[in-house]
């Protein structure tokens, strides 16, 4: 009996998400009449009855909100006044950390960004230099989407005034440029500063608006996927971090020996892990590499075949690993343990 109603768990589980306590209760009782025959079965009974009441019982803890470069917009229309005081990097720099980036589902960039008295060795290791231009070019980014978004959402009546609210600065028109990279906002600034006619025809002002919200349009768009850009490589800032340390660790020369089970052969060569960012000719190296911690992945192509390694760099004590030990697996079928000794120390 209790195998059967096993059964129809496992084949009906949507009908079984929510039993009511009535048909709970039955279960239970028709076990407590038939324990003297089930008793050698107690501790399965035991589960299934604890299967059954998570199962009566709903999930009530939401599901957290994730970061999401869907924000960007939502930041565009909300810091809109921030945005339009904006016309250096420090003024940039000052307002993502203290605002922009935990909107956006950046606080440990904006964190790091916003420390003081971090030592030049750090820095350097944390690619300080390289987070703080991502986040200069996202500002740039969103602050010309501002500006593009101010023109392009005014109507006939307002767009005068939004022009002249909109028209940047010669220092902000400066920063702009610098940060975004846009190809089409030089010429909305162009056109924004342009000087029109008080007595320009009917049709000359049509032909003008036409070309300044065509304009507007275009830096919206690239100012948008700058801010895309930008937002990935700010998210992505600890994954290169973690990936640099573990290439710095994988670095240097290893006696590498394979086990083959299927064809019951062992192989031995070298292999030479060179400094992350450095590509030397004539070395093979894997075209995926993965490291987490202590773990490492990597991934081997030569043609159609096709290798994945699943390694551990194990430690003695408080010293660097100087070993590897692992196994692979590959497209033909053959699998095994990697064994490896380091035989030399990272050489740029």
């Amino acid at each position: 009996m209790v195998n059967a109603s096993i059964r129809i768990i496992r084949s009906e589980p949507h009908a079984t998400r929510y039993l009511p306590l009535t048909i709970i209760r039955r279960l239970a009782e028709r076990v407590m009449r038939t324990r003297d025959h089930l008793a050698p079965h107690g501790v399965g009974i035991a589960l299934v009855m604890a299967v059954l009441a998570c199962i009566n019982t709903p999930a009530t803890a939401a599901p957290a909100l994730q970061a999401s470069p869907a924000l960007l917009a939502e930041v565009v229309a909300d810091r809109s006044a921030q945005l339009t005081t904006i016309d250096s990097n420090t003024g940039a720099m000052a307002l993502f950390t203290s605002a922009i980036g935990p909107v956006l589902g950046l606080k440990d960039a904006a964190n790091i960004l916003g420390a003081k008295g971090l030592s030049a060795a750090v820095a350097k290791e944390l690619g300080l230099a390289e987070l703080a231009q991502s986040a200069h070019e996202l500002m740039a980014a969103l602050a010309a989407w501002q500006l593009a978004d101010s023109i392009r959402r005014a109507s006939d009546e307002t767009l005068a005034a939004s022009i002249a609210a909109g028209t940047p600065s010669t220092a902000r028109q400066e920063w702009m440029n610098a940060g975004s990279h846009l190809p089409s906002l030089s010429e909305l600034i162009r056109l924004l500063t342009e000087q029109w006619p008080p007595d320009s025809a009917q049709s000359e002002s049509q032909t003008r608006r036409t070309a300044l919200l065509l304009a507007a349009h275009r830096v919206a768009f690239e100012a948008h996927q700058d801010a895309l850009t930008a937002w990935w490589s700010l998210r992505e800032w600890k994954d290169r971090v973690r990936q640099a340390r573990g290439l710095a660790r994988l670095c240097g020369t290893w006696q590498w020996t394979i086990h083959n089970h299927r064809q019951h052969q062992e192989q031995k060569t070298v292999i030479t892990f060179p400094p992350a960012g450095q590509t030397p000719p004539n070395i093979p190296l894997p075209v995926e590499t993965v490291i987490l911690g202590d773990s490492v992945y990597l991934r081997w192509e030569n043609g159609s075949y096709v290798q994945e390694d699943s390694l551990l760099l194990v430690r003695e004590g408080l010293k660097e690993a100087t070993r590897i030990e692992g196994s692979f697996v590959n497209n033909t079928g053959g699998w095994g343990p990697i064994t490896a000794k380091r035989t030399a120390d990272c050489r740029p």
